[in-house]
């Protein structure tokens, strides 16, 4: 018998249903959680300051610095669409898919990010857009083209970038850096080891395929849930310090005792499962989304309250609450005199 081929040809989408899904493609790659998530952040720095720009201009500053995250998704998913191709989690992204071209990946998330950074020079201070280039530039150089598949440390050293947008939310409405946004950054910084850590736990074979090194990989399981538990317990105590130094009222310190135990609770859980318990992981990447979100909104609720004062330390000019600032011993009130980074030093 003889086989006849028939060749179906792609149904044509009308001219405006192609510009809908194309620019749905160009959204997608702008990774819109985590271009949320780093927004909704950057917003808590901004109002955390003692000073905030008027609705208008913070509208505007929001804008710039949500583009630049998003910008610095594009021109990650530019670099990574070779390993994007052959991982089962990413296969389905657009440059994969042949929906957008590298190339027009390469030139739109350049231009996004130049249009983030001149809007938010324009709109706020030079130092808040130096941070916001320095944060694209940060992720998609040091962390997607170097770190990411050069050493296990990739996501440690490379969270950086993700811990920046409180601190360019404060700069933006003060023009300088102070302890209260390092303290958002520091928190940042120590989530998304366990966070990511507990993601690559069940994307092992991905990451091993392709070459990047993630900690599961190349350390194993048993080292990894070892890691994870001891930078979630790092991230508990980092989490108290809004708290303790006092720019984070009773809300935020009701919450952070209770997420801190639950996050606790799930790192350990997960460091004496058993085997390749996919559950305790992804319980504990499930909750870690929660658990910033909910840490973040509680101080945004306690700025909110008319109750909620600030005070500035008399010898610093350092604004910290005035719930909490007399209770801390005086070494440290002293101490935090010397972290005042100014315009001209950043």
């Amino acid at each position: 018998m003889k086989a006849t081929a028939i060749l179906l040809s792609r149904p044509q989408l009308p001219p405006r249903s192609r510009l809908v899904a194309h620019l749905s493609d160009l959204a997608a790659l702008m990774k819109p959680r985590v271009m949320v998530l780093a927004a909704f952040t950057a917003l808590v720095g901004l109002m955390s300051a003692p000073s905030h720009p008027a609705p208008l201009l913070a509208s505007v500053t929001m804008l710039a610095i949500a583009a630049g995250a998003g910008a610095a998704g594009v021109l990650n998913m530019w670099y990574d669409a070779d390993i994007d191709a052959v991982m089962t989690r990413t296969a389905m992204r657009p440059i994969p898919r042949g929906t957008i071209s590298r190339f027009e990946a390469l030139v739109f998330g350049l231009v996004l990010g130049g249009f983030a950074v001149v809007v938010l020079a324009l709109a706020t201070n030079l130092t808040a857009a130096a941070l916001l280039a320095g944060t694209i530039l940060f992720y998609v150089v040091v962390y997607t083209a170097w770190l990411k598949r050069a050493t296990r440390q990739n996501i440690v050293i490379g969270g950086a970038a993700g811990a920046l947008p409180p601190v360019i939310g404060w700069v933006a409405a003060t023009g300088e850096i102070r302890l209260e946004p390092l303290t958002l950054f520091l928190i940042i910084f120590l989530w998304t080891p366990p966070h990511f850590w507990a993601l690559a736990l069940n994307r092992t074979d991905d990451y091993a395929r392709v070459g990047v090194p993630m900690l599961p990989v190349v350390a194993g399981r048993d080292a990894t849930t070892r890691q994870i538990l001891t930078y979630s317990g790092l991230l508990v105590l980092a989490s108290e310090l809004p708290w303790v130094l006092g720019f984070a009222g009773a809300i935020y310190g009701v919450t952070v005792a209770i997420c801190g135990a639950l996050f606790l609770l799930l790192a350990v859980q997960l460091n004496g499962s058993i085997g390749a318990n996919r559950r305790a992981a992804q319980r504990l990447f499930l909750f870690s989304i929660s658990y910033l979100f909910v840490l973040f909104a509680a101080l945004l609720i306690d700025h909110g309250r008319d109750s909620f004062s600030h005070i500035r330390a008399s010898h610093a000019g350092l604004t910290v609450g005035s719930v909490h600032a007399e209770l801390l011993p005086r070494s440290v009130r002293n101490a935090s005199s010397f972290i005042n980074i100014s315009t001209g030093e950043v």
